[in-house]
């Protein structure tokens, strides 16, 4: 049986699962995205990762700023689609939507639910220090990720984990397990279990107070946040009045007094221990390898951060 897809998602992260369903030759008869922006500088109009490659694939595109008005439903309702596979959307789907597909709204989430529901499971389970994580393929009830698991897949944290190269790997893992979850429900084998509510945790999403480093809390603790928060939006501290971005460190087994620089190469004390910076960046400048950094910019030793 061919099912009618409707496909909504949004960043790179959904990317994967788009191609996947592409190379499979599933019938996608419509994909949902946000509209496009405004570049930085303002100079060019900038397409969501979705929506370009949508678009060399001659697929129809919708990306409405809004879905919660009359003209929005009514257009989803005269696609009709048999399932919608949602990724990173961007838009929490209203609740009238949620009947109009026959076999459901089927998404997936970057987390092992009902850990790190909402929006920011990735950098925060690496936040959080967790061992593991992984991929959920839930289908979308009312509430926030709440929904019952049909499929899940666990995948290993380790200390060179960030949020860059774990989000690739999950992207890819659900664009495997997505189609899995497709060939279930095509032959009406899908089952869903309810997630133990009791459990549930909630990935808020990054704010600036997220970024700032703080240097009272335990090193390993810091480390945890850069890696959270690379490749964006960086995590950083104050120097001189600039806002400075740590994009790689490491825990090392030095003490001292906190938010100071232990030597002229940018060994920092925390709560318990130091880390030591490995890479670096200042405002409008590339990245850099310490080692070049502090050849045109010097932290000297005993130097206090904020």
């Amino acid at each position: 049986m061919s099912l009618k897809i409707i496909f909504m998602g949004t960043p790179e992260f959904a990317v994967p699962a788009l191609k996947e369903l592409i190379k499979e030759k599933f019938d996608i008869v419509h994909v949902y995205t946000q509209p496009p922006k405004k570049s930085n500088r303002g100079l060019k109009i900038e397409k969501t990762p979705i929506h370009v490659e949508a678009e060399k694939n001659n697929l129809n595109i919708h990306h409405p700023s809004s879905l919660k008005n009359e003209q929005e439903l009514n257009f989803f309702r005269k696609i009709n689609p048999d399932l919608v596979i949602v990724v990173a959307y961007g838009q929490i789907i209203p609740e009238n939507f949620l009947s109009l597909s026959k076999k459901g709204f089927i998404n997936i989430h970057a987390s092992l639910l009902p850990y790190w529901r909402g929006a920011a499971p990735i950098q925060r389970s690496i936040m959080n220090g967790d061992q593991f994580t992984g991929v959920s393929i839930m289908k979308i009830q009312k509430g926030l990720d709440a929904g019952p698991v049909m499929l899940s897949e666990k995948v290993e944290i380790n200390h060179k984990s960030n949020y860059g190269l774990l989000s690739e790997q999950l992207s890819v893992l659900g664009s495997k397990l997505i189609i899995k979850a497709i060939d279930l429900i095509r032959k009406d084998k899908c089952k869903f279990v309810e997630q133990d509510h009791t459990k549930a945790t909630h990935a808020k999403k990054i704010i600036r107070e997220d970024e700032e480093i703080n240097w009272n809390n335990d090193a390993k603790k810091i480390v945890q946040q850069i890696n959270a928060l690379n490749p964006s939006p960086g995590a950083f501290f104050k120097f001189k009045n600039e806002k400075i971005k740590i994009w790689s460190a490491v825990v090392t087994d030095q003490k001292g007094k906190v938010g100071t620089t232990l030597n002229d190469n940018l060994l920092i004390a925390c709560k318990d221990y130091a880390i030591q910076v490995l890479e670096i960046q200042r405002p409008g400048k590339k990245i850099q390898k310490v080692k070049e950094f502090l050849l045109g910019y010097k932290i000297p030793k005993a130097s206090q951060l904020i």
